[in-house]
This record gives C-alpha cells, structure tokens and sequence, in this order.
C-alpha cells in the first residue's frame, strides 16, 4: 500500500535528499544530495529501503507533518526526537534509532536536530519525481520535486509502497556515530599559492565553525592563512567538489558541501576526505576543529574502515513488538490444534 504525507508546518531548512546528481556536474549542476550520507542511509536501514531512497533531511526545528493516507512507517536517525499525535487522542513519542507506524490522521510533530542535520526515512522512500535522476532539493536553480521551492503548508509527499502485514518495528541500540578527532584532508591542488607558514598555521591551528553555513557552504575563523603574494588570492576558475577547502583574500578557508558549485575563482588549500565529509554538516556555530593532512592511501583506509563500521552497525539493528501489539501472523503460524485436550474425559 502506498501512503501519503501533508505538510501542516514546514519547519526551518527541511528538504528532499537523496544520494544527488551525480553526472551533471560539467552541466554547471551541483551534486545536492544528503549532507550525511551515512545518516542518511541508516535512517533507510530501520525500514529496510534501498540505501538510496529519499528521505527528508532535518535542519531546523518547527516541522509537522500529517499522514493524509496511510498507513506509514516513519524511522528517524540523528541526535532528534518527535511525538506522535494519535487521531484517537493518544499521545506518543518517537525517539531516534526507532521505527514506527503512523495511522492515516496522526501527526509527526519533530523535534529539532541537536547536531547540524538529522534524518526522517518513510518505508518505500519518498516517491517525489526525480529531475535529472535525483529526488534532491536544489532550489537555486527550481529543483526540489515540490514546485522547485521551499515546503509550503498543505504541500503532499507521496511515500513509497510497502506491507503492513509484519506488526514488528525496528530499533539499534547502538546508533549511528560520526567520527572524532581531526578532520583529514589531501592537501592541494593549488597548496603552492600559500606560504609554507600558512600550510604549518593551516594543520596546526583550532578552527572555528561561523554562523555563515548552509548545504552550499562551511566558513571557518581563526589566524588568517597567507597566500605568496596579493596575485595568488584568485585562481582562473576550475573545477571544485564538496569538500574542497577554498582561502579567498581575507586568509579564512570556505569548505563546500553537497550544494557546492561547480566551478570556483579561490585557491584550493586542500580537500575534506571522503570519509571524513559527512562531519562537516554538524559543525555548528561556534564548534572548533583541526584539520590533518594525509596520503591518498590513508583515504582510502579511512573509506574502508566506514564499510566496516557500517557492516557492524547494520548488524546492531533489532526488531520488537511494540506493546499493546499482537503478532498474528506468528499467531497463525502457531500449531494451535496440538495444543487441544478433550474437555469431556
């Protein structure tokens, strides 16, 4: 059965994500997508959809929705809660690292993401129609599968096709982490627009996540970083990726995330690692980090190490009943007759 969500409030940066645009970059198209893919994906796990189903990425507070039909089964993933309104008057809550059913009338109203973003998956992923092969969000150039903009009340998400038959919820004890410690990167390419002090000043010193954020960008303060000369502060425009570590003029590094453009005139100190990215998107105001330069063949450790970790969380993941719940497709499955006695001997 299919279901449908109503937005009744959009809430603060609430967008469709899922794995991005992969493809479209030499189009001028950023690659969009979800700022914590890992999150991401273990939101899809505790419902058991496809690693690259849609979900709604979680930036701000203020958003309710509503099962206009249903049901649906909602999980969430991140340092976030929500409470369940029931359309019989009950009240319940849903907390991270939890799937549960929402009847057709119930309402979602979600908390705020404690970190930088947070994840609500719905079984069978949201079912809005791809552009250019992507469900993301991307308003600056109209792409969102909602008209091209920002949630508006009464606007409907259309959730994939799933089987109530199994009453059973999922749930991990042990839930997703991002990792700690520096920030690695690779340095370059254009390392050699920068004094050998800077790229010293550059590794050693605590940098401090600005307000000045959003899914395009990061902007970081500290000790200004040095470029060789007043010239070396600008590039021909080329090429960047999410994760690259720009220095314009005023010495302070900008790193680009899924929303990125394509192209870009600063010089590029260095890059965020694959593995390491995803960390960048809960960097709030205020939050300090070093960064730590590496091999190439330490960056690809690192991506093999993720594997691991996520193969071990995947099997963290348990079902349960919820209370109240009765199973009865075990119940059917049972042998009932072998239990019968005779009541007239």
């Amino acid at each position: 059965m299919n279901g449908l969500l109503e937005i009744v409030q959009p809430g603060i940066g609430t967008t469709v994500q899922d794995h991005g645009r992969a493809g479209h970059r030499h189009h001028g198209m950023p690659l969009s997508g979800w700022l914590d893919g890992p999150l991401a994906r273990a939101a899809n796990a505790l419902l058991g959809n496809p690693a690259d189903a849609a979900v709604l990425e979680l930036r701000g507070t203020g958003t309710v929705l509503r099962v206009k039909a249903g049901p649906v089964r909602v999980a969430l993933a991140g340092r976030i809660g929500a409470t369940c309104l029931r359309i019989d008057g009950g009240r319940s809550t849903l907390p991270a690292w939890h799937s549960a059913t929402l009847r057709e009338g119930d309402q979602l109203l979600l908390g705020a993401a404690e970190s930088g973003c947070a994840y609500l998956a719905v079984s069978g992923g949201l079912r809005l129609d791809p552009q250019l092969g992507s469900r993301s969000s991307y308003w600056r150039a109209g792409l969102d599968g909602v008209l091209g903009r920002a949630f508006q009340p009464g606007d409907q998400l259309p959730c994939g096709a799933w089987q109530l038959a199994d009453p059973r919820e999922w749930r991990c004890r042990s839930p997703w982490t991002a990792g700690e410690g520096p920030v690695r990167v690779l340095l370059g390419p254009q390392q050699d627009h920068f004094t050998a002090e800077a790229i010293a000043q550059f590794l050693s010193q605590d940098w401090e996540a600005t307000a000045a954020q959003d899914r395009m960008g990061l902007r970081f303060q500290g000790e200004p970083l040095a470029h060789v000369n007043a010239a070396a502060a600008d590039i021909v425009s080329d090429g960047v990726t999410p994760g690259a570590i720009q220095v314009p003029a005023n010495g302070r590094p900008i790193v680009l995330l899924a929303d990125g453009q394509t192209v870009g005139g600063y010089p590029k100190i260095a890059t965020v690692i694959s593995a390491d990215l995803p960390r960048l998107a809960h960097l709030r105001p205020g939050i300090r980090v070093r960064f730590e330069a590496v091999s190439h063949a330490a960056a690809h450790q690192a991506l093999r190490d993720e594997h691991e970790r996520w193969q071990r969380w995947l099997a963290s993941r348990e079902t349960f009943l919820p209370p109240g719940t009765v199973d009865e497709t075990a119940l059917y499955a049972s042998n009932l007759v072998s239990g019968m006695v005779n009541a007239a001997l």
